[in-house]
């Protein structure tokens, strides 16, 4: 199993949405923006169930798991969410998250992961409360505070994530855990900096990143995950 991040590189990690990248060549696209500099790749599971919208599941990432050494965190927007881990384990996933919701038993779905190989996060939407981490903090290696509603890239960043994240960040000092505090939804640079003082360590980024216009800037993921570096140098 690939590292992860027993021994941290540096205090921020970006971690792409593939979700947002061209899936007509998206072996090029991964391989692209990891030489650039991003940390990690953010692979977005939906359902059209748990979720409004359905896109990809473990094939695609037994695909792209040759490609890279990087990290791959996959989000699981699945309900329910038990059967479908251990196929994600054996394509490659390194990290798994799931919500609450999807779980009828979350120790059981943290263990099932724990099991697989795989670190395990806990996803909150932004109406979903904190509480659930009350007897499992613990055994998580990941807290992902949703900043928009899922279901769909682009959408515009939720203000009231910040507290939930200063919320969490409280939460995972007091419990003296090696635990990442990761964002997802609407993060980019003129924002990233305002969220990494809140309390986030990870960053995910899929339009910020990969919907900008390449052909008009032939090094655009250099220059993009330059911005987001230079940004949360600031924070």
């Amino acid at each position: 199993m690939i590292a992860l991040f027993s021994e941290r590189i540096s205090m921020y990690r970006i971690a792409p949405s593939i979700l947002a990248a061209n899936f007509a060549k998206l072996g090029e696209e991964i391989t692209d923006v990891i030489a650039s500099g991003a940390d990690i790749i953010h692979f977005d599971v939906m359902d059209n169930h748990y979720v409004p919208n359905l896109t990809i599941g473990p094939l695609i990432c037994e695909a792209i798991r040759p490609l890279t050494k990087a990290v791959i965190d996959v989000h699981l927007m699945v309900d329910p969410v038990d059967r479908i881990i251990p196929d994600f384990a054996k394509a490659g996933a390194n990290i798994i998250s799931f919500h609450p919701e999807a779980s009828n038993h979350i120790d059981r779905t943290i263990g099932l992961i724990k099991e697989q190989g795989c670190q395990a996060g806990m996803v909150f939407n932004p109406a979903t409360p904190l509480h659930y981490l009350d007897h499992v903090l613990d055994k998580l290696d990941l807290v992902l505070i949703m900043s928009v509603n899922p279901g769909f890239g682009g959408q515009s960043f939720i203000p009231e994530a910040l507290t939930k994240l200063k919320a969490a960040r409280k939460r995972i000092d007091a419990s003296g855990k090696d635990i990442m505090l990761e964002i997802d939804g609407g993060v980019k640079v003129d924002n990233i900096a305002e969220i990494a003082r809140a309390g986030a360590d990870t960053f995910v980024a899929g339009s910020a990143i990969y919907n900008a216009a390449k052909d008009s800037d032939p090094n655009h993921y250099d220059t993009v995950l330059a911005a987001l570096r230079a940004e949360l140098a600031k924070a």
